[in-house]
């Protein structure tokens, strides 16, 4: 145990677990997954913690709600083990996953400012006659393509990916495209425009789809701006509790 362990006044499990609203139990466990130093014990073997062990309980604490339960165990646990260029590569990597949801989140703002709603010409088109098409609310894969600029060929592939899920016409076979669908692929050739992969948009267009459409998504974009400002703020006080920590250390 480093010169540091043995400075500062003495606590007991429960005087850290009360400090910062925990069970002595989950005290023991941080220490035990090696989130926490190795506790001194007493000649009758109960554990004694220091101002050391408590300045790594706040940073886990703090680091958290920024990088995840996961991470932030990862993090302690290669400092205290001293590997700190391992720590420093996994906070690099959380702010690198944050840049990365922050880019997704634009190029979603971008793709529903480009995608221009359906023109009257296009809705009539997608309803056309029993007879000579799809049911009411639906197109082929011809037609779709055709708007879109693309060979029905992107389409079919689009929909082994699950980005579009056309049902099948139960006379004909055919691939009937409805207005969720037709939403979709237009969102999907969007984001293919501006670079993203077939796997970077499915997440996408599940959001899309778990908000019910476009204008609930829209409506939800000003809170994933605000879980994404409380990701980074949080990571900068966790960043402040860490090198707290390490100076601790020596």
């Amino acid at each position: 145990m480093g010169r540091n362990l043995q400075t500062g006044e003495r606590l007991r499990p429960v005087d850290l677990a009360r400090g910062h609203g925990l069970s002595t139990q989950a005290v023991r466990n941080y220490e035990e997954a090696g989130i926490l130093p190795a506790a001194a014990r007493t000649p009758h073997g109960y554990r004694t913690y220091t101002s050391l062990h408590a300045a790594a309980l706040r940073a886990f604490l703090a680091l958290v709600p920024g990088h995840g339960h996961r991470t932030a165990a990862s993090i302690m646990r290669a400092v205290n083990e001293g590997t700190d260029e391992e720590a420093f590569r996994l906070v690099d990597e959380s702010h690198a996953q944050l840049l990365d949801d922050r880019r997704t989140l634009q190029a979603v703002e971008t793709a529903l400012r480009d995608l221009a709603p359906a023109t009257a010409s296009e809705r009539d088109a997608a309803a056309g006659g029993r007879a000579a098409g799809p049911a009411p609310g639906g197109t082929f894969i011809g037609p779709l393509a055709g708007k879109l600029g693309i060979r029905p060929a992107t389409l079919r592939t689009w929909e082994r990916a699950g980005l579009v899920r056309p049902r099948r016409d139960p006379h004909t076979g055919y691939r009937v495209y409805d207005e969720a669908d037709v939403r979709d692929a237009r969102l999907t050739h969007q984001l293919r425009r501006g670079g993203y992969l077939l796997e970077q948009i499915a997440p996408l267009i599940a959001q899309v789809r778990a908000a019910g459409g476009l204008e609930p998504l829209e409506a939800a974009l000003g809170d994933w701006h605000r879980r994404l400002s409380a990701r980074g703020r949080a990571m900068l006080t966790g960043a402040a509790e860490l090198e707290a920590y390490l100076r601790a250390r020596g």
